[in-house]
């Protein structure tokens, strides 16, 4: 797992993905095993979950609202976010800058 930090007065979340297996994302395995371990029943990628807040134009998935954290699965596809060319990112890439300015971001990685 890795997280990644800016240097800003007022974060606004935590951003960070996770490695995982996409035949056990995919079956719904890594949704249900997180919500076994959370008494919120938050863990969910599914777009139509997202809910607005107020200054904020997109929608956040129920992780945000209850921890302000936007954690995602990573099993070698593209993120949704592109370079500064347009060109498709994978997630550690996609992590390692600010969309914005484009500086590199501080790294986080949490080991067991």
């Amino acid at each position: 797992m890795a997280h990644f930090a800016e240097a800003k007065p007022h974060p606004n979340d935590i951003d960070g993905y996770f490695e995982c297996d996409l035949a056990e994302f995919a079956s719904g395995y890594i949704e249900r095993e997180l919500n076994k371990r959370d008494p919120y029943k938050i863990w969910t990628w599914d777009s139509a979950s997202r809910r607005s807040y107020r200054g904020y134009v997109k929608k956040q998935l129920p992780m945000w609202h209850k921890y302000r954290v936007e954690f995602y699965p990573h099993y070698g596809q593209n993120s949704g976010i592109t370079d500064r060319h347009g060109n498709p990112e994978l997630f550690p890439a996609a992590f390692r800058k600010c969309r914005k300015t484009n500086r590199e971001k501080g790294i986080i990685k949490i080991l067991k």
